[in-house]
């Protein structure tokens, strides 16, 4: 399903070094200054001007060294492709950096130790065309993020960059423009699944000269980091569908509103707005016309809530974030009483795609109800983690089991047992083992009291407590709560404190009624959307994982043995061999027993720490 390979063709001959947030966090810039330094040594004519913008066309003799966004495979970072031989190297320190000098660039020798291993067939993959990882995706959105520099203008410009834009700003008009959005069935991409075009069509028809488009760039769910991913590895393609946005309604101006936790995506923004705006594309008579438009790239705090339209718009006002009622709609009333559009990251990264290929080319992928490619973060129990891209519609056990390896143990190897993915974030739900089939679409994920959300999936093994999954989402948005509605304040506190009598062993019939019942009084009553959806993984688990409820309120054990508080830690004397290292851990002499014998606990001075358990390499504490 990937088409990394046919982008990768026009690139030349180059070293790219991933430098994605997570590659940047494990060394990938000492990667980079290890590979200038090593070129150089070795003789190699490094094509690496002070401003990195060598035309593509240049020197063939020589290497371009290049930076990318994430590449996808974050676990294998930090990441090295070779162009035009496609290798990839994972895991790459700068001490590995003369050897691969040495032998690959130099000699044209492969280093298996440096490629991915693949474990299901024990055999090396040289790249992205063989490694399953990639090859199980379709890459459209994500096609140019770990390939071309996220800081050149002339590298985006090759690739087709902003011919959707003038496409838009030349050749059509604003109702063609959103005619054609509404004909490709784009639906927003951070959650709600709302049709883009009828959105852009709202705006299109209210009176008044000024209006605002805005990029939401403020992706706060726990995991998630599609939207990150695309601002750091090609910030223009998110600009080019803002420009098109702003053309179907008539804006003249425009934000992206990030995340302050995103410093990386914030500099590479603002460099791409200013480099468009050194380039004539954006500013003035864009592409010639009488169109003008401003953008200004804009720091949020890291307030969750303000991920809501309303609670955005407020922020970028300079009030607090906190949601208003609707309707008004943002599209009739938004920013400064203005009409406005807000769409977010990966929705605009996909409008210059639409634009430009056509409609049929975009339905092609996906389904008649929810056309195209999503892309997902994908963390937790499973082999493969990263960043994915694969058609909507695409069943949740090609995701885990054959894009993302498999389950995984929780020290990391394979063949785990499934047992949940938690899709949507805290706003989502769980999917147990028998909706593994389930097709990740909106339509599909609805009935199943879950969501497509903006795109996390956190899979999880049989030793994960669903109790306690619950209470770490509660606890999010209890504390993210802006605390304009009585019922999400207060609702989402008291049923936090509930899920803390339950993994504590305090709780009785009566807290899990309650806590159900006041769970559907926080769904009805809040105002946003944060509130609305902050009691689904409770809902959810409470749902498809009752007997897990049960068994910590009338039995006070926790099945997944995660809960301290009820563990009743015991010793198998068929695994212990007596070597004494529970008992020289306990840290109150709760463990006795002869050496090279059998060990036994005392309940009564337990303190149920865990750390018997933890020191025992036998498995014999259960």
């Amino acid at each position: 399903m990937s088409n990394i390979s046919e982008l990768s063709k026009d690139l030349g001959h180059r070293v790219i070094i991933c430098a994605g947030t997570g590659c940047v966090a494990n060394g990938s810039l000492e990667v980079y200054k290890a590979f200038q330094d090593e070129m150089t040594k070795a003789g190699i004519h490094l094509i690496d001007t002070p401003d990195h913008r060598t035309p593509l066309d240049g020197d063939q003799q020589g290497l371009h060294l290049t930076k990318s966004g994430c590449q996808g495979f974050c676990q294998m970072g930090p990441l090295v492709t070779i162009l035009p031989q496609n290798i990839l190297y994972c895991k790459v320190q700068a001490v590995d950096v003369p050897e691969i000098v040495a032998e690959t660039l130099v000699k044209g020798n492969i280093l298996e130790k440096y490629l991915y291993l693949d474990k299901s067939t024990g055999k090396h993959c040289h790249g992205t065309d063989d490694i399953p990882f990639y090859t199980r995706q379709k890459r459209t959105v994500l096609a140019n993020c770990g390939l071309i520099d996220p800081e050149s203008l002339p590298e985006y410009l090759k690739e087709n960059g902003y011919d959707a834009a003038r496409k838009a700003f030349c050749d059509m008009t604003p109702a063609e423009v959103c005619k054609q959005m509404l004909e490709s069935g784009l639906r927003g991409r951070g959650g709600g699944g709302f049709p883009t075009g009828r959105k852009w069509e709202m705006a299109r028809i209210q009176p008044g000269p000024k209006k605002f488009v805005i990029c939401n760039g403020d992706e706060g769910d726990p995991g998630a980091f599609m939207d990150r991913s695309l601002m750091e590895g090609n910030p223009h393609c998110v600009i080019e569908g803002l420009m098109i946005a702003a053309r179907a309604i008539g804006a003249d101006e425009g934000y992206f509103y990030v995340r302050t936790e995103y410093p990386l995506a914030v500099k590479r923004l603002r460099k791409a707005v200013e480099d468009a705006m050194a380039k004539g594309i954006l500013g003035k008579n864009i592409f010639g016309t009488e169109h003008c438009l401003t953008l200004h790239v804009m720091e949020g705090a890291g307030a969750f809530v303000c991920g809501e339209e309303t609670a955005l718009i407020a922020s970028i006002e300079g009030k607090r974030g906190m949601p208003t009622p609707k309707p008004p709609f943002p599209a009739q009333s938004g920013l400064w009483g203005k009409p406005t559009i807000i769409n977010n990251v990966e929705t605009l990264a996909t409008v210059p795609l639409v634009i430009r290929d056509g409609v049929a080319a975009f339905r092609a992928d996906g389904t008649e109800q929810a056309p195209g490619t999503k892309t997902f973060a994908l963390t937790g129990h499973v082999l493969n983690t990263g960043l994915i891209e694969v058609p909507m519609g695409t069943t949740l056990r090609h995701v885990v089991e054959s894009v993302g390896g498999g389950v995984t143990h929780d020290n990391g190897d394979p063949g785990g047992t499934f047992k949940a993915v938690q899709i949507g974030g805290p706003s989502g739900g769980c999917l147990t083992a028998e909706m593994l089939d389930t097709p990740l679409d909106y339509e599909s994920l609805r009935k199943v009291g879950a969501m497509v959300g903006s795109g996390g999936l956190v899979v999880m093994n049989d030793h994960t407590c669903m109790v306690r999954i619950a209470h770490f989402f509660m606890q999010f948005t209890q504390n993210e709560s802006c605390g304009k509605c009585v019922l999400c304040r207060e609702g989402t506190k008291q049923m936090l404190a509930l899920l803390d009598d339950i993994i504590e062993g305090n709780a009785t019939a009566e807290t899990l009624t309650l806590l159900e019942d006041l769970a559907h009084a926080v769904s009805v009553g809040s105002l946003c959307a944060l509130g609305k959806t902050a009691p689904s993984p409770v809902l959810s688990t409470l749902k498809y994982f009752r007997d897990e409820y049960e068994a910590h309120v009338f039995h006070k054990t926790c099945p997944a043995k995660q809960c301290k508080n009820l563990l009743k830690p015991t010793i198998d004397a068929k695994k212990c061999v007596g070597c004494g290292a529970c008992a020289r851990k306990c840290p109150v002499g709760a463990i006795s027993g002869e050496r090279k014998k059998p060990h036994v606990i005392n309940e009564a001075l337990c303190i149920k720490c865990g750390a018997c358990a933890e020191a025992c390499k036998f498995n014999a504490v259960i």
